[in-house]
């Protein structure tokens, strides 16, 4: 310590002192030793962070790195996405809805505007504001394609309940064991076979023997059941709803009343030869809304008569008589 203290010769009595500085002078000096140590810490400071970074800093880059990496795992979800759904739109489209008879569903319910508002301006200015703002803009596009498809699947379901309903009371089979060969069909008749006059006849005939199995050929509920004042003698007559019935004429027996609701494959009656008949068979008659159409066109002849007995059996809930 000592050797830092100066001294010097006082020539008034010749004695050494020590060299003791004005207190202004003092000041100053502590002034500049400080400025100069603040000058080289801020130098030793940004030499520090020039090479080495802010730890603070630093963390945040990685943060904000990591976000971006999770923004492009969330776009490339949001695209794989975007493909599932155009792909169950286009099942709609082109499968589900032109079967079912259903409309499609208008581009503008499919993609609506939004009529130029500026919903994500709160992200506008932000370090990554465009990368959250194109996120949002795809979830949000996103959400309304599948809120549109979610509603679309439920009302395909509602209508395929309806369709399926629809199908089982559409007569649909052969009334008869379809190894019994047909008569006549939706014609005109030079001759009628009992009247000897030109009629038209609205049905198919079967020619099948006396006492055969008769079922309703699909779901629906009997309209008449008894004796017909139309020629078609002993007849049983199935309102099936969606405008058709069926008519089966020329029964030797009944064996449903009227009113009762009765499934595809029930049996309702024996085949005769009652009512203006030249001989044991079945006359089957579809009228649609009131206009005779084909029953030919609601049946195939595709099944064995093994496959069509028990393709009765299984939907078949009465018990067979005689």
């Amino acid at each position: 310590m000592l050797r830092n203290r100066k001294y010097f010769l006082d020539p008034s009595d010749l004695q050494y002192k020590q060299v003791r500085l004005p207190w202004k002078q003092k000041l100053v000096r502590f002034f500049l030793w400080f400025s100069l140590s603040l000058v080289v810490s801020f130098g030793y400071f940004r030499a520090f962070d020039w090479y080495f970074g802010s730890p603070k800093v630093k963390q945040l880059e990685q943060q904000e790195d990591e976000l971006k990496f999770r923004y492009s795992l969330l776009y490339r979800k949001f695209n794989e996405n975007f493909k599932s759904v155009k792909y169950f739109q286009l099942s709609d489209e082109i499968r589900f809805r032109p079967i079912l008879n259903m409309d499609t569903i208008p581009s503008s319910f499919k993609n609506p505007g939004y009529g130029g508002v500026d919903r994500f301006r709160e992200f506008k200015g932000l370090t990554n504001g465009n990368l959250i703002i194109s996120s949002r803009e795809k979830l949000e596009e996103l959400k309304n394609l599948t809120t549109v498809q979610d509603e679309s699947f439920k009302a395909i379901g509602d209508r395929t309940e309806e369709w399926i309903n629809e199908f089982e009371h559409i007569p649909w089979i052969c009334p008869v064991d379809i190894a019994y060969p047909r008569g006549d069909g939706i014609k005109f008749r030079e001759v009628h076979p009992v009247y000897g006059t030109p009629r038209w006849h609205f049905g198919q005939d079967f020619s099948c023997p006396y006492g055969t199995e008769v079922y309703a050929t699909g779901n629906g509920k009997i309209t008449a059941a008894g004796l017909s004042s139309d020629g078609f003698g002993n007849h049983v007559v199935i309102d099936h709803g969606y405008g058709f019935i069926s008519i089966y004429g020329h029964l030797s027996k009944i064996g449903v009343p009227v009113g009762m609701n009765v499934k595809r494959g029930d049996l309702i009656g024996l085949s005769g030869n009652s009512g203006t008949s030249s001989g044991p068979h079945l006359h089957y008659q579809v009228d649609h809304y009131g206009n005779h159409v084909n029953p030919l066109n609601f049946f195939n002849d595709d099944l064995s008569r093994d496959e069509y007995f028990k393709m009765i059996t299984q939907l078949s809930s009465k018990t067979k008589f005689r």
